[in-house]
């Protein structure tokens, strides 16, 4: 007997929706190749049962499959896939799970997606479990690791690394001013007088470290204002931020599956992306309609906020409109300028329309 419920439009905005609904029958509904970006963090495969439904380890990539098959069809050629997944422990035993790899593996070998990249988040303010084999026996160190699958449906998805650039390091910075003599390094590498050329930020690495450590957002007061019981795996605006700003423009339609307190949504609809976020629990729903109540679409970063954690939190440079659309061709034609770089008046905002995109959600009438 099927007990999911009817999709029912639980709430809208200027440019997305919320599904009080199961994500199958959503993206049942979607137009082929109608979607420019899926980030969402599901249920994770864990050994002990949470309420918000996680799969254990054993059926969980044979749950999974469903979702996968969707997430081709809806995606666009030029389109990406996100998924966060924390990792976990058999049961019983201080050894790790592999499921989020085999996962990996299932989606590139089964349903024909390409991993772009793989990222690594690193949660410093996660508190140390497993109790037992951290705590007690002390003979692990606790797991603060998130892995990120960015995923796509050809090699060449679009993206821009400008979009989540982060401020130089101090030792970078007193190289760029006292200057640096080409050489080889014992490395091997040959470092030109390129290397000393001050870009104005520094490309990131693949690990962000982000604490979750929410606690006064609009989001939280409302739900204790109201005596809604907040989510309890919800993930850091900074996780979709990062990865929408790098891989949509603004216009650009993008989904969450699995949205929990709709964080994707609040962040996709400050940054002027259309979106759809999905979620089975309605308590879920009621607390995220803090999110979209009074919504700050102009949120600014001080530029004295250096950020607790050096790595990347990509807010500290952002400053207004994206100056560049994403290259259409996923940057498979090399640019022409050294490095890819453009001119000061190519950069200025405002200057590139908003691409055509289709209406919020994407869904058949």
């Amino acid at each position: 007997m099927d007990t999911r419920p009817a999709p029912r439009q639980f709430h809208s905005t200027k440019l997305g929706k919320i599904y009080h609904a199961d994500a199958l029958d959503v993206m049942q509904k979607m137009k082929p190749e109608s979607v420019d970006l899926i980030v969402t963090s599901p249920p994770f495969a864990l050994t002990r049962k949470k309420e918000y439904g996680n799969e254990q380890e054993d059926a969980y990539l044979k749950w999974f499959q469903p979702f996968a098959r969707h997430f081709h069809k809806i995606l666009k050629d030029s389109g990406s896939v996100v998924i966060d997944l924390g990792g976990a422990w058999k049961p019983g035993v201080p050894v790790r799970s592999l499921y989020h790899f085999k996962m990996l593996i299932m989606l590139c070998d089964e349903f024909g997606f390409h991993l772009a990249q793989d990222f690594y988040w690193w949660n410093p303010s996660k508190l140390p479990s497993p109790a037992e084999w951290v705590n007690i026996r002390r003979i692990r160190v606790k797991d603060a690791i998130n892995t990120i699958w960015w995923l796509s449906k050809t090699e060449w998805p679009r993206a821009s690394n400008r979009r989540v650039l982060q401020r130089y390091s101090l030792s970078m910075q007193e190289l760029l001013s006292k200057g640096y003599k080409a050489k080889l390094r014992p490395s091997g590498h040959d470092i030109s007088t390129k290397f000393s050329i001050d870009n104005g930020a520094a490309i990131p690495p693949n690990l962000i470290a982000v604490p979750n450590t929410e606690s006064n957002s609009a989001y939280m007061r409302y739900c204790q204002e109201n005596g809604i019981k907040t989510h309890p795996a919800r993930f850091p605006a900074d996780i979709p931020e990062y990865f929408i700003r790098m891989l949509t423009d603004p216009g650009d339609f993008v989904f969450d599956p699995f949205a929990g307190s709709c964080v994707t949504g609040e962040v996709a609809e400050r940054l002027g992306r259309k979106w759809v976020c999905a979620e089975l629990v309605s308590e879920y729903l009621d607390g995220a309609m803090g999110r979209f109540t009074g919504l700050n679409t102009e949120r600014t970063i001080s530029k004295d906020d250096e950020g607790y954690y050096k790595v990347p939190r990509p807010g500290l440079l952002w400053n207004g409109p994206d100056p560049l659309p994403l290259p259409g061709d996923g940057g498979r034609k090399r640019p022409s300028s050294p490095a890819g770089r453009t001119s000061q008046s190519d950069s200025a905002p405002g200057l590139f329309p908003l691409p055509c995109c289709p209406t919020a959600g994407g869904l058949d009438d």
